[in-house]
């Protein structure tokens, strides 16, 4: 792994003022995942009772986010696509401040389905965002080569640095493409679960606010890349180094956004939360203002956290439009 040059970009921010969520039309174990997540948990729960759970927890994260003052641009799924995972839509799309819109190859096929326009469409047309191109990197799906979103890609958008641990949903190739296309320097490693297992996104053991920085760092291999992850993560922020125990708990999928005010806010679940120490978690407060919400069933079952849920949106307003609440 060789060591980015810091390329300071101070004028990008590093949190949105915005997100864009979808809320299931079905939700249930992704069979196609399951062999590279090892944070999906099996479940006996019919899937109706399931999803219905899902809808509530999803729908707890809007409400929280919404009375903490962010904006949460709300969209459905498809209900004919059957994509369980369509409620983490930050694996396809991603936004940056000069008006682009990213698509990403996935990739379990069954969630390729969950790459819509329509989508990208209702963020002009709907939410009064400015889209000036689109992106299209899910061509690489042809070529075996996947790099899913801020899933797989944790940006440092001061540095301009993309952090990536390698799997099965993250390859090299892929990565490179990615990085490349959005003007990023990817410091790549690889990293494990406590059982040898690949961690397969690199957002359930990393993330980067605009002042502190979560990790962990056991998990990565190799003295070499966990030091040199340490020490560029820790450029001009607070690093709070979280174990493999609390990485199982979510506890470094979280994500920092912006309220109307410009206050920052800190999406956290209830379970990681809980998860962090004392210590830890007063100096995430002194960062930003804490948002627990509670999501158990979307986390056991779908394997992913409320980072997961938020797609950050970073696109300009357009000059005049009008707002609307879902698609």
């Amino acid at each position: 792994m060789s060591e980015p040059q810091a390329r300071t970009n101070r004028a990008s921010p590093q949190a949105a003022g915005a997100v864009l969520m979808v809320r299931p039309a079905v939700f249930y174990g992704n069979p196609d995942t399951a062999a590279s997540n090892a944070f999906q948990t099996p479940t006996r729960l019919s899937t109706p009772e399931l999803t219905a759970r899902a809808r509530r927890e999803s729908d707890s994260v809007v409400a929280a986010l919404g009375d903490a003052g962010v904006e949460v641009c709300v969209v459905d799924a498809a209900p004919a696509d059957d994509t369980p995972d369509a409620l983490f839509p930050n694996n396809w799309i991603s936004t940056a401040p000069d008006g682009t819109v990213t698509l990403y190859p996935l990739h379990a096929p069954n969630r390729r389905r969950e790459r819509r326009l329509d989508i990208v469409a209702a963020l002009s047309e709907r939410f009064a965002f400015s889209v000036g191109r689109v992106l299209d990197l899910s061509g690489l799906e042809a070529e075996g080569q996947v790099v899913e979103g801020t899933g797989s890609l944790v940006l440092d958008h001061r540095f301009r640095v993309a952090y990536v641990c390698r799997s099965a949903r993250s390859t090299d190739a892929g990565i490179a493409a990615a990085a490349g296309a959005l003007g990023y320097q990817p410091m790549t490693f690889d990293a494990t679960d406590q059982h040898g297992q690949p961690i397969y996104h690199t957002n359930v053991m990393l993330a980067i606010g605009d002042a502190w920085s979560v990790v962990c760092l056991e998990a990565i291999e190799g003295e070499n890349e966990r030091r040199q992850v340490a020490v560029a993560l820790a450029r001009e922020r607070e690093l709070i180094v979280i174990d493999r125990a609390q990485m199982a708990e979510f506890a470094g999928n979280v994500l920092e956004l912006r309220s109307r005010s410009g206050a920052p806010v800190l999406a956290v679940s209830e379970r990681a939360w809980t998860a962090y120490s004392p210590a830890q978690r007063s100096a995430l407060g002194r960062h930003a203002r804490p948002v627990p919400v509670a999501i158990p069933t979307i986390e056991a079952v779908g394997g992913g956290g409320i980072r997961c849920l938020l797609a950050e949106i970073f696109l300009p307003r357009r000059a005049s439009a009008n707002r609307g609440a879902g698609v």
